[in-house]
């Protein structure tokens, strides 16, 4: 079999090179080797390639294949930079609650054996409000303590690396600087008290829950990281943003839906209000430096409703 890598994780590996981001070298250097790592990881594991899944990720490379016994189960091979031992210890943690079950807790480094789900079927195929419903009950399963010792990066952390980087593209390019300052001071508001500390997905969102057999709907793909829920919340209330921006109501959506995720999830509405900012004007300035203009331009819109 021939293992392509997907156009989506060549673009996202290309953005990460002229982004200049740690670990975007060695990602090179990977995907080079990459033909022969899954076939290696398929030999050793006594597994059967039935095809690579795509468009897959963003960050993996996701295999479907068949254990010795013909049971279905999901290979993935990533980078060093996408954190892939941070996601076999939270998967480990959550063992399945929540969360997709991993096969292989102390396989390979890098090399992940998960529960077959059904790949093409996330809540994002369902009507609006009900994958926003089934999504957030989904979200509420995986906060939990996290484990004693954990080396799991931090909230602080993280948008720490992301506030430097957003300071630097506004010297470069003063546009959207007053969104970028909104942000970073709500940054700055929201790290002074804390209001909990949990393992969080790092990423969530709609495609990232989806359909399995031994309960309807479980996360995926975690970048995991601890800190505060409205957090981790934030991303899902930008999910479907062409949408939003599309809609002549969008702004009072975005703000109801605010209110909603907060109330049904006993998260802080002025704390999920300031990380839904944080977030969506980091992420559009990100998608400004690797070549992404129209992705800027709506994220830096919806920033701005928030």
């Amino acid at each position: 079999m021939v293992f392509e890598p997907p156009q989506r994780l060549l673009r996202a590996l290309g953005e990460n090179r002229r982004s200049g981001s740690q670990g975007a070298d060695g990602a090179g250097a990977w995907l080079e080797k990459l033909p022969e790592l899954a076939q290696q990881a398929l030999e050793q594991r006594e597994l059967t390639a039935e095809r690579v899944q795509a468009p897959g990720g963003r960050s993996s490379l996701v295999v479907l294949v068949k254990q010795a016994d013909q049971t279905p189960a999901v290979l993935k091979l990533a980078p060093d930079r996408a954190r892939p031992e941070s996601e076999r210890a939270a998967l480990a943690h959550w063992d399945g609650r929540g969360a997709v079950r991993l096969l292989n807790p102390g396989d390979t480094h890098g090399v992940l054996l998960l529960e077959r789900l059904h790949p093409d079927v996330s809540v994002r195929t369902l009507p609006e409000a009900k994958a926003l419903l089934e999504a957030a009950g989904t979200l509420r399963r995986l906060w939990v303590e996290p484990p004693a010792g954990h080396v799991f990066e931090t909230v602080a952390e993280r948008t720490g690396r992301q506030a430097e980087a957003m300071r630097a593209a506004v010297a470069e390019e003063p546009e959207g600087g007053a969104l970028v300052d909104a942000a970073l001071a709500a940054r700055d508001d929201l790290l002074a008290q804390p209001p909990e500390t949990r393992l969080l997905h790092g990423t969530f969102r709609q495609s990232k829950v989806l359909a399995g057999e031994r309960t309807p709907w479980l996360a995926v793909g975690p970048d995991p990281v601890v800190g505060e829920c409205a957090f981790d919340l934030a991303r899902l209330v930008r999910d479907r943003v062409e949408d939003l921006i599309a809609s002549p109501s969008g702004a009072s959506i975005t703000r109801r839906r605010i209110k909603r995720l907060a109330e049904s999830l006993e998260v802080d509405q002025e704390r999920l209000r300031g990380w839904t900012l944080f977030r969506a004007v980091e992420s559009g300035v990100r998608a400004g430096r690797v070549g992404r203009p129209r992705d800027a331009e709506l994220l830096l819109e919806f920033a701005g409703w928030v």
